[in-house]
């Protein structure tokens, strides 16, 4: 599931406070990046059309059907078969001559790969 960034505002807010009535979700939108309503509303359709929110009544609840390690998950999968072929290797190549790892993160990785292995 493609979520775009209008989309990611919305889960974020579900993500960050759980189950919610839309009417918290348009205010808490309207003071953080000036959304209005209909805006908020539309974004929220669309969430629920795509199956990452599930609406309940009363009151227009909204229930995130999604978690954001799933879309994570998705959006980092998409990116390695977009721009490196599929290859983690390849990523994680460029993603260290572009950023650089402390030992720290380095000694953090090793461990991760380990315990995957």
């Amino acid at each position: 599931m493609k979520l775009f960034d209008s989309e990611l505002n919305v889960m974020d807010v579900l993500w960050t406070k759980g189950a919610m009535p839309a009417r918290d979700i348009v205010d808490i939108l309207s003071a953080s990046i000036g959304w209005n309503k209909n805006t908020t509303y539309t974004v929220i359709k669309k969430c629920i059309e795509k199956g990452a929110i599930e609406r309940e009544e009363p009151n227009f609840l909204c229930k995130p059907l999604i978690t954001k390690d799933e879309v994570a998950m998705n959006e980092t999968e998409q990116l390695i078969d977009k721009m490196f072929g599929g290859s983690s290797e390849l990523f994680f190549s460029s993603f260290l001559k572009q950023q650089g790892l402390s030992e720290a993160d380095a000694a953090r990785l090793y461990k991760m790969i380990e315990e995957a292995r």
